[in-house]
């Protein structure tokens, strides 16, 4: 969880909460069908009474949403737009299931200078420089943060 770059067509608006006006979580929409298959799945293996070995007893009387949440659903997935029509860069917080730092940009190298420049979030209150954002702009990825004994904890985009 961290930081990733997420291509979008350029006029994509991420949808806000009507009440809240805060940007609304949304996953990577290329991931909604594995994870539909995969909890239908474990869906039907739990209700043919197959379960993990560290569901207890008291866990096995649940129905398989009982015990690991409803089924993944379209609402809570970006849409999943053809390749042709992903011509932008946007990064993405990913620690919950993701909402936009920065507006979308044409190339890489403009929004690691946005971030860069206007001192987005990397991890809390950490920054980072245009050149770690760029890595993670041509990357797609980074941790939050990372520990090593001679900076201790900095941001993923710094540790990259």
């Amino acid at each position: 969880m961290g930081r990733e770059v997420r291509k979008v067509p350029a006029d994509w608006q991420h949808p806000k909460d009507e009440q809240t006006g805060q940007y609304k979580p949304l996953y990577d929409g290329k991931r909604f069908f594995d994870r539909l298959r995969k909890w239908n799945e474990e869906n039907v293996k739990w209700s043919s009474g197959i379960f993990p070995d560290y569901a207890s007893e008291e866990d096995r009387k649940m129905t398989y949403s009982e015990w690991n949440g409803d089924q993944p659903k379209t609402c809570d997935y970006m849409p999943n737009w053809p390749e042709s029509e992903r011509t932008h860069y946007m990064m993405y917080e990913n620690t919950s299931e993701g909402t936009p730092i920065s507006p979308a940009f044409e190339t890489p190298e403009e929004l690691a200078r946005w971030l860069a420049d206007t001192g987005a979030s990397a991890f809390g209150s950490s920054t980072a420089d245009y050149e770690s954002w760029l890595r993670v702009a041509k990357g797609g990825w980074a941790p939050s943060a990372v520990y090593t004994p001679e900076n201790g904890l900095v941001s993923g985009v710094q540790a990259l």
